[in-house]
């Protein structure tokens, strides 16, 4: 995609050999600018942010490891936000039927009952909060992380401190509907009730420093 495509895997400590078999496909492919770092903390949210800091491109990505969104669909994303017609282009997996067993019921529950709340929090249609694809200038990243402290460090996953950050920085922000497909090797990581309450503790942070300033 563009001129050229760096491709960051952030390795997240696992068990197996996932490490490993990840350092075999880039020996495998020394005609890609890969390279592999093993996380210094936990979560998805230190993960984005350790692979964000490594990237050397103007354009940042993120693709889940677990391909249930496939690689196929980023050029879509790319296109959008190369060409300024959205400055944050946020994947919607509810658009399209998705494979049975891809998304837990409680789960789309909750994604329904935070897409309403954002919706309403920002102003705008979000149909999708929690979708792990997402693509947004590297200088607006930078705005975002700069802004950091003002919503508070606690998101496990990344996804609300993306969003809450384009939309205090007034970026566009664009749903780009996407396939969502069931996970084909491990188990999330996700612990829905625990985490459910720790996203509705940062969706009443959010509240109160976005809509009541």
């Amino acid at each position: 995609m563009g001129s050229h495509t760096e491709i960051i895997f952030v390795e997240g400590n696992s068990t197996d050999s996932t490490f490993d078999e990840i350092c075999k496909v880039i020996r495998d492919f020394p005609d890609r600018d890969a390279k592999v770092i093993q996380q210094p903390g936990v979560g998805k949210g230190d993960a984005v942010r350790a692979g964000f800091s490594l990237a050397s491109c103007d354009i940042l990505m993120i693709l889940d490891a677990d391909l249930s969104v496939a690689p196929e669909a980023l050029p879509g994303f790319y296109n959008l936000v190369a060409s300024k017609q959205c400055e944050f282009a946020n994947g919607v997996r509810l658009v399209y039927p998705m494979d049975k067993d891809a998304m837990r019921f409680f789960n789309l529950v909750g994604n329904k009952f935070f897409s309403a709340a954002f919706s309403w929090l920002l102003g705008q249609t979000m149909k999708d909060t929690l979708c792990g694809t997402k693509v947004l200038w590297k200088c607006d990243y930078k705005k975002i992380e700069s802004n950091r402290d003002y919503f508070g460090d606690f998101d496990p996953f990344g996804d609300f401190d993306l969003i809450f950050g384009a939309a205090y920085a007034n970026l566009k922000i664009s749903d780009i509907p996407v396939r969502y497909r069931e996970r084909t090797y491990g188990d999330t990581n996700i612990r829905r009730w625990s985490h459910g309450m720790l996203l509705l503790r940062m969706m009443l942070v959010a509240i109160r420093k976005l809509k009541f300033v």
